[in-house]
């Protein structure tokens, strides 16, 4: 079905000229150009008053609603994709914690086996958050479960297909070659809860590492003799950048510190959000441990914070207000770069002809009002 969006402010996310608007046919973008140009027969969705913006790309989130996606049940993955489109989400990585093998491999068939219900947003594939991770900086991801690499667990993983993302700490015995093999079927890597070198960190980049996991979390600080992990992160122009821009993971101002170290080009916001977010405080399940959660924050029983109840709706508006930049500037860190970082940046992330029709409506206040995935409204408020 062919349909147009009209009157909108378009972000592609570049500024579009007024008058412009979107031909949508099927699940397709057909064309953005002068709204005189659009068949007038054609169904309309007036977005006046409204800014029109590629569909937030989430690439780690655990869950939500009381859903994990550990959880040995399918349904867990369709309540999370329609929370996550009520947030203007419209795709998705569902990221597991360190486990045994035989739940991580069934967290890999749920989701390959996952058929979309058309109702919520869409799930790209699955990131693997471990089990090849550092004690010394395990946070909230369970220590019994974290182990070194070996090919005859990992390759049937790799070869599924599933795997878009593997989080990874370089130090750890196996993993660069881990990550020399992944990289030839197309897996992107990225670095967390490591204590690696700096020298470790170059040649796990060398090797086609490219992306660090909720940066400045589950690493050492930053130390002028001892650059390690972050400071090989923040110097690399080959590393994307994730942050959780919640406030409570980092403060505002080391937020604002590095979006201006690696630009919005390389900087990508995600939420790291567990199940519960949109739940009411209280105790929750993360793994097999019991989360406390309290004023939105969720922390283990030794008081390390596990995960977040963060929107990406709220961490886009963060973020502008973190770093005192407008929406247009720090939009591409959600839509564009996370598509870009996925190596999926000719089918998602922008407004052109060619890609799916997966597009937000939000209001000058920033709130989301409507929810689009590949041309069908999945959320109208």
């Amino acid at each position: 079905m062919r349909k147009t969006i009209i009157n909108g402010n378009i972000l592609t996310p570049l500024p579009i000229p007024a008058g412009y608007g979107i031909l949508i046919e099927g699940e397709r973008i057909k064309a953005v150009a002068p709204c005189s140009e659009f068949p007038s027969d054609l169904p309309q969705i007036d977005a006046r008053g409204k800014w029109v913006v590629p569909g937030l790309i989430d690439i780690h989130v655990h869950g939500s609603v009381d859903n994990d996606t550990m959880d040995e049940s399918v349904k867990a993955l369709c309540e999370m994709s329609r929370f996550f489109a009520s947030r203007g989400v419209t795709s998705f990585l569902p990221t597991t914690l360190a486990a045994s093998n035989k739940d991580v491999t069934a967290a890999i068939e749920r989701i390959a086996y996952f058929h979309q219900t058309g109702d919520g947003a869409r799930i790209l594939g699955i990131h693997l958050e471990g089990p090849y991770l550092s004690h010394a900086h395990k946070g909230a991801q369970p220590k019994q479960h974290l182990r070194v690499a070996q090919p005859e667990e990992y390759l049937p993983w790799l070869e599924s297909g599933v795997v878009k993302l593997f989080t990874v700490a370089p130090e750890i015995g196996g993993v660069l070659e881990l990550i020399k093999t992944g990289r030839d079927v197309g897996v992107q890597f990225a670095v967390g809860h490591s204590s690696a070198s700096y020298e470790q960190m170059v040649h796990a980049i060398d090797e086609g590492l490219t992306q660090a996991t909720h940066t400045f979390n589950g690493m050492e600080p930053l130390h002028h003799r001892n650059p390690g992990v972050l400071g090989a992160v923040l110097t690399d122009k080959r590393v994307f950048a994730q942050v959780i821009a919640d406030g409570v993971h980092l403060h505002p101002a080391v937020v604002n510190l590095l979006f201006i170290t690696k630009k919005v080009d390389k900087t990508i916001l995600i939420t790291d959000a567990i199940r519960a977010t949109g739940a009411e405080d209280g105790i929750h399940q993360l793994g097999d441990q019991e989360i406390l959660v309290k004023n939105g924050i969720a922390r283990t029983d030794s008081g390390s914070l596990a995960g977040s109840t963060l929107t990406m709706d709220r961490g886009l508006k963060n973020a502008c207000d973190f770093t005192n930049c407008s929406f247009e500037t720090i939009l591409p860190s959600a839509t564009s770069i996370p598509a870009k970082s996925l190596g999926m940046a000719d089918l998602i992330g922008s407004i052109k002809p060619g890609h799916q029709a997966d597009l937000a409506f939000f209001d000058k206040e920033l709130n989301l009002c409507l929810t689009m995935v590949a041309g069908k409204i999945v959320f109208q408020k």
